[in-house]
């Protein structure tokens, strides 16, 4: 018989077994649907965090308390953390006052806080900054407006607040100018910033904004948790980032601050979410392994149960080489038509949860899931294959 025939032969038995057909590929399925998911919502996860990242623009800067290191050696040691933070304020008027290269200088401070109003309450994040919030992150109030430099130099009690808070204290109600109990004290309420969304799952409009200096009263801070340096361009990074480590060792040890900007979190982030999303893949890969166990199992199954047909066949003059490369046969097409469902569930999936969480389907995922099921069809197949080319054609006419 030649290779069509046999393509042929192959398909009709498949087609007259269609239930086990069915149960054969749905490891396959599921498996290969699996890969898809898991690594488009890493890869989309990873697209997401760096566009924000690069939302912040290529000139900013953080300067955080301990050693931080993220080469590609892996070396480095974990940083002392905000609780050891020894920035001050005259850190900041330092670096305003002897660098040549920075446009801005923020302080910023982060907790957690219950937020109150006529009864309601929520729990959100607070942060502490100065008042070039806006122009550094690039986010602007769409009512009322930002809390003044005099009022940010005598720590008033004043703040900026999110939709997210807006809608969950205030309803329809304007929240201008109203009060905002946060952790049992009173702040009026400013203005309201724009709109952000999520980044990662986490809503980056559920935040309340206060000046640094009343953030360090509010918190019982002795020093600022981390500060936010904005270049005069993209450009001059590299002078910014050396000039303010020269003025930070007049006064702290080397192992007491490191100065990172938006490319080398950018880079850290997309390596880690890089060998995430890879595991992800890998753990799902797994489930391709026990799919292709299960074609072997119902396939060796579906020896046992064509016994005679394949001693009739033989008898006939079919060779031992054709009934093998017949059950291999079987077994590849049942991975691709597995593989092939799986990926347009796969995709289907994706654009699914891409409705509430960020997704990207990688091409690559797409094939790497089709050539490992392919794979698994040949490999599983074999030993079935091998079981049949073997009958013995008159045994074989004999079983019942």
């Amino acid at each position: 018989m030649d290779f069509l025939e046999l393509i042929k032969v192959s398909l009709d038995a498949l087609r007259i077994n269609k239930t086990r057909s069915g149960l054969t590929i749905l490891g396959i399925v599921i498996g290969v649907m699996s890969v898809i998911l898991l690594i488009s919502i890493g890869s989309g996860l990873q697209t997401y965090i760096t566009e924000q990242l690069e939302g912040l623009g290529g000139d900013s800067l953080f300067v955080f308390p301990g050693e931080l290191s993220f080469g590609t050696d892996g070396g480095g040691t974990p940083g002392a953390g905000v609780a050891n933070s020894k920035f001050t304020f005259d850190h900041i008027k330092d670096l305003e006052r002897e660098a040549k290269t920075i446009k801005t200088v923020m302080a910023y401070i982060e907790n957690n806080g219950t937020m109150g109003y006529k009864g309601k309450t929520t729990v959100t994040q607070v942060s502490g900054v100065g008042v070039e919030y806006s122009d550094v992150r690039d986010q602007y109030v769409t009512e009322g407006s930002f809390f003044s430099q005099s009022q940010y130099n005598s720590a008033k009690k004043v703040a900026v607040i999110g939709t997210t808070v807006v809608e969950d204290l205030y309803g329809q109600e304007d929240p201008i100018g109203k009060k905002l109990t946060i952790s049992d004290q009173t702040y009026i309420v400013l203005g309201v910033l724009e709109e952000k969304g999520a980044l990662g799952g986490v809503d980056m409009d559920n935040q309340v904004f206060i000046p640094a200096t009343t953030a360090m009263r509010q918190f019982d801070m002795e020093n600022i948790q981390s500060l936010w340096v904005q270049s005069i361009s993209s450009e001059t990074i590299p002078e910014t980032k050396a000039e303010i480590e020269k003025i930070l060792l007049k006064t702290l040890d080397e192992d007491e601050f490191s100065v990172l900007d938006t490319k080398s979190i950018s880079g850290m982030i997309s390596n880690i979410l890089g060998i995430l999303t890879a595991a992800l893949g890998g753990i799902a890969a797994i489930s391709l392994v026990v799919g292709g166990i299960g074609v072997m199992n119902i396939m060796l199954v579906s020896v046992t149960e064509r016994t005679r047909e394949i001693g009739l066949r033989k008898a006939v003059g079919a060779t031992p080489k054709a009934i093998l490369i017949q059950f291999i046969i079987e077994a590849v097409i049942l991975s691709f038509f597995g593989g092939a469902i799986g990926i347009l569930l796969g995709i289907l999936g994706s654009l699914a949860i891409g409705q509430f969480f960020t997704t990207t389907v990688a091409p690559w995922s797409i094939i790497l899931a089709f050539c490992v099921s392919a794979f698994v069809g040949i490999v599983f197949g074999v030993a079935p294959a091998a079981k049949a080319s073997k009958l013995n054609p008159i045994e074989a006419l004999r079983y019942e």
